[in-house]
């Protein structure tokens, strides 16, 4: 999954590329951050515009 242009995405339709990678491919926000090689902060900023924030024990957006 490419989230280079996460920024221009519709952050309704992020949400669910980002909840599936971390489900089924990331222990963690950390780890799919690395692993994509985008800015942790512009991502859940990104996301906060449309009121989901990173829940830690389930790991996932919400």
């Amino acid at each position: 999954m490419d989230l280079s242009n996460f920024s221009r995405m519709d952050p309704h339709l992020l949400v669910g590329l980002v909840n599936t990678e971390l489900r089924n491919h990331c222990d963690s926000l950390d780890d799919l951050v690395k692993k994509h090689g985008i800015e942790e902060q512009e991502l859940v900023g990104r996301l906060a515009e449309a009121d989901y924030l990173y829940q830690a024990g389930q790991n996932q957006f919400r």
